[in-house]
């Protein structure tokens, strides 16, 4: 039988199978490979290290779903959550915070880490402490020389009356001897 759009042509042979497809061969390490490293468990295992394009038909699954929200991701930081306790307690107990901070840095320091925490919490704790003594310099010595000074000049008027102490009239009755 002869194709009518192609009279050159004798005959047709019955259709012949297609080759197969190829399909690469499995990889086999060599006898000499040294051992894979050692990982910790992880709670997913990892990806494979080469995978072929899903092919028609088959599903593409999606990657496996991120960490749960909060879930720690790496090592803690020794020290670092004393450096914040330390950083709050710099703003109202500049001593403890100072003590604090200053262990958290030595931990984190020891362990190779930074601690900005702890840092700021010596930096805060050390620049309010001075700022307390200059303020107590600077209110507290001046009011209790002034009551020196108002007992001295009531003690002269023989606590009778009424004197003037730096420009403030003092009642010499409600003085204490």
């Amino acid at each position: 039988m002869s194709d009518p759009q192609n009279p050159d042509e004798p005959t047709r042979r019955p259709a012949e199978p297609a080759p197969p497809a190829y399909t690469p061969p499995a990889y086999t390490p060599p006898a000499t490979a040294p051992p894979s490293p050692a990982y910790p468990p992880a709670a997913d295992p990892p990806p494979p290290a080469y995978s072929a394009a899903p092919g028609y038909g088959q599903q593409s699954y999606p990657a496996a779903p991120p960490p749960a929200y909060g879930a720690p991701t790496t090592a803690t930081i020794p020290g670092r959550t004393m450096g914040i306790v330390a950083f709050i307690l710099s703003f109202f107990v500049q001593l403890a915070g100072l003590i604090l901070g200053i262990i958290a840095l030595v931990q984190s320091r020891k362990a190779g880490h930074k601690n900005g925490w702890a840092v700021a919490a010596i930096i805060i704790s050390v620049v309010l402490m001075l700022l307390g003594v200059i303020l107590f310099f600077a209110l507290v010595i001046p009011l209790l020389t002034f009551s020196a000074e108002a007992l001295q000049a009531c003690q002269a008027v023989d606590f009778s009356g009424t004197v003037n102490v730096r420009g403030i009239e003092v009642d010499c009755s409600t003085v204490q001897r």
